[in-house]
Formats: structure tokens, C-alpha cells, sequence
């Protein structure tokens, strides 16, 4: 499958890979300028969630190939919200329902056209069993608990970006990460996660 990327990973110069400066501004500062007509904040914008974005799709989708359609459809979205995109939270809270939904339309038009490849996996075998294990474990809980615990140990959002990210309450979102956690806690095999 050809891919075209909205902009390309790196820049070449006389065979020389240059990766792009990191940009001191702020996400917010970032926004305002490409509303403003710079391309370069948009780039900034890219470079500084890439890594975010695919490591979400991949988990959404399970295939190194799809995370890589899903990162180049969601910039595309947020590429289409410019000029006069109001970032109102951090960038990750916006962009969190955008992956999930992208993945899961990405995920389906695989499956109807017979995809559906396995995940990529490239860590030692002994890692790979450990987290393979610990993926079991939390797969087990219902899918909005685990989507509550992910995107607060693996993602990093507040309970509150949570809430603004999945269109629901706080208080729904310390629910379901109560229940998780108390459904893990009581599970024996994440109890041997913490044995010395």
C-alpha cells in the first residue's frame, strides 16, 4: 500500500538524514500561528505528537501498517480544523477521539477487504511473554474500564482530559477507573507483577 505522508519524517541533505529542530513554543503558541498562516508551527505540531499518535494507533489497531494510515489520516484531520482551530485542552485530549475513531474505521475497512495482519512485534521474547501477559490481564476488564486505564497509566491524561476526551462526566471516569483498579488489585497475576 502507498502511503503519502503529510510531510515526510526527515530531511535529506547530501545523504545526510537532518531530523527537525524541536520548537520551544508552546502547543498553544503553535496553534495561533498556523491559524495565522505558518506552516512551520503546524510541522512543529507534527513532529512534537507523531510518536504519541502512532503509539495510540497501534494499540487501537494492532498493526504497524494501519497505525501508520491512522497517524497520516489524523493530522490530516487536524490539519483540516485550520485556519480558526481553538485548542481549548492539550492537544492530546483533542486528538485522543480522532485516533480511536480513525482506527477503528481503518480496522474495519481492513477486515472487509481481508487484512487484518498480526501485531508487529520486536521486543525479546521474555519482555514480549511479560507484556503479553499483562496485555491479557488488562484485555480481561470490560472495554470502557480498560480504555479509562490506558489512557490514564499509558496516555497520561488527567481524569478530567479523560472525561473531555471520551464526552463524559469526571465522575463517570472515576468510576469506571475505581472499578478497574479494584478488578485488577484482586486479580492474582497482577499481584505477581509486584513480588519482589
Amino acid at each position: 500500500m502507498v502511503r503519502i505522508f503529510y510531510l515526510a519524517e526527515h530531511v535529506k541533505l547530501r545523504g545526510v538524514t537532518v531530523d527537525p529542530p524541536n520548537d520551544p513554543r508552546s502547543d498553544q503558541d503553535l496553534v495561533a500561528a498556523a491559524n495565522g498562516g505558518d506552516p512551520s508551527a503546524f510541522d512543529a505540531l507534527y513532529h512534537r505528537h507523531k510518536a504519541w499518535v502512532l503509539s495510540l494507533a497501534t494499540r487501537f489497531t494492532g498493526d504497524a501498517d494501519q497505525a501508520l494510515d491512522v497517524l497520516q489520516e489524523t493530522f490530516i484531520y487536524l490539519l483540516s480544523k485550520f485556519p480558526g482551530f481553538k485548542l481549548t485542552s492539550r492537544l492530546s485530549t483533542f486528538l485522543y477521539p480522532a485516533v480511536k475513531n480513525i482506527s477503528i474505521a481503518v480496522r474495519r475497512k481492513s477486515a472487509k477487504f481481508g487484512g487484518g495482519q498480526q501485531p508487529f512485534d520486536t521486543l525479546p521474547a521474555p519482555v514480549a511473554a511479560r507484556q503479553n501477559e499483562l496485555v491479557a490481564i488488562v484485555s480481561g476488564l470490560p472495554e470502557t474500564h480498560r480504555e479509562v486505564v490506558l489512557m490514564r497509566f499509558v496516555d497520561g491524561l488527567s481524569l478530567e482530559e479523560i472525561g473531555v476526551a471520551l464526552g463524559i462526566p469526571l465522575g463517570t471516569v472515576k468510576s469506571r477507573l475505581h472499578n478497574a483498579l479494584a478488578t485488577l488489585r484482586e486479580d492474582p497475576r497482577v499481584q505477581r507483577f509486584f513480588e519482589p
